[in-house]
């Protein structure tokens, strides 16, 4: 017997495309913590960014990069609420390095207008796709005396 209608629900343009940009996020964050992993190991900048060789501020931001990024990495892939959250963090420890600590860390302003504009653009799918749920619950809806 066949059901008398399907129980997903078919996906809208904007959530396919909300789903596009979260990987392309995840590509991102993955590509920085592949960067942070190189530098602790010795493997870029010429062995100069080993974690022996760092200062205290660098080894802290760098191995706490190097993990969160990889982990907002998976989480953005496969599209899970833990996923923003933990890109949250370390965009945010990004953009306290760069933003607002320069003379530490040195300026860094495109990163942190790159983080800025993809919680904007975040912001802004979020809001379209409860709009459109909102909008398909009230065509839904029956209400009955």
């Amino acid at each position: 017997m066949d059901a008398d209608s399907p129980t997903i629900p078919k996906p809208t343009l904007t959530s396919v495309l909300f789903i596009l940009f979260l990987r392309l996020v995840a590509i991102s964050c993955f590509w920085f913590g592949l960067q942070y992993w190189a530098m602790l190991v010795g493997y870029s900048l010429v062995g100069a960014g080993r974690f022996d060789l760092l200062s205290l501020p660098w080894k802290v931001a760098s191995t706490s990069l190097a993990v969160l990024f990889p982990v907002a990495s998976l989480g953005l892939w496969i599209a899970v609420s833990w996923g923003p959250v933990i890109w949250v963090l370390a965009a945010g420890g990004q953009i306290i390095m760069y933003g607002f600590m320069p003379e530490v860390f040195g300026p860094n302003r495109l990163v942190v207008l790159l983080h800025v504009a993809v919680a904007l653009v975040y912001v802004g799918f979020r809001a379209t796709l409860w709009y459109e749920k909102r909008k398909r619950r009230q065509q839904v809806s029956v209400d009955l005396p």
